[in-house]
């Protein structure tokens, strides 16, 4: 990837919906992620909390997506839907395939791994930093419709018509050549 020609962010498109805030302990907005969030490092979710989203949600959504990844279509690091609405923050951790620290009736779709957990930062050696982007979406409703064998692309789907309100959290990653 080559600076100056990095790719539109994933809500660029999308219909204009509310905004809501969304913060983490591990990710600074625009800041490097930290060891704990890259793939061979320690691959792990980060803790997310958010505030002000529209008070007809009844449920949340939470995806982790690299727009700058060399695929022609991005890469999905998380896909996690069906998080009740009573739920404002996940703990450092609940990414991972054992579903510690998720809500009851929450589904992880897979992501481009092909696993159904978060899967850390991995860019090529060399290919400029990447950008990550933690995504919370209010959903208008308490199921989205997918289950957890849905792609990246087909929970997308459903939330491009499904979002109340979205909050966003962009860091980055290198991996030097």
């Amino acid at each position: 990837m080559s600076e100056g020609k990095r790719a539109p962010l994933p809500h660029d498109f999308h219909p204009p919906v509310a905004a809501f805030t969304v913060v983490s302990d591990d990710v600074a907005p625009g800041g490097v992620l930290k060891d704990a969030q890259v793939y061979a490092k320690g691959n792990t979710s980060p803790q997310l909390s958010w505030e002000g989203f529209p008070a007809e949600t009844k449920s949340f959504a939470v995806t982790c997506f690299d727009p700058d990844a060399p695929t022609g279509s991005g890469f999905w690091h998380w896909v996690l839907f069906d998080i009740p609405a009573s739920v404002t923050e996940l703990p450092a951790g609940a990414g991972s395939g054992s579903f510690e620290g998720l809500p009851a009736g929450a589904v992880h779709a897979r992501n481009d791994y092909g696993s159904k957990d978060f899967g850390g930062a991995a860019p090529p050696k060399g290919d400029g930093p990447h950008r990550y982007v933690f995504t919370v979406y209010a959903v208008d409703q308490e199921k989205l419709g997918p289950d957890a064998d849905a792609s990246p692309a087909a929970v997308g789907f459903n939330l491009r018509f499904h979002t109340l309100g979205r909050a966003q959290l962009v860091g980055e990653y290198e991996n030097p050549a």
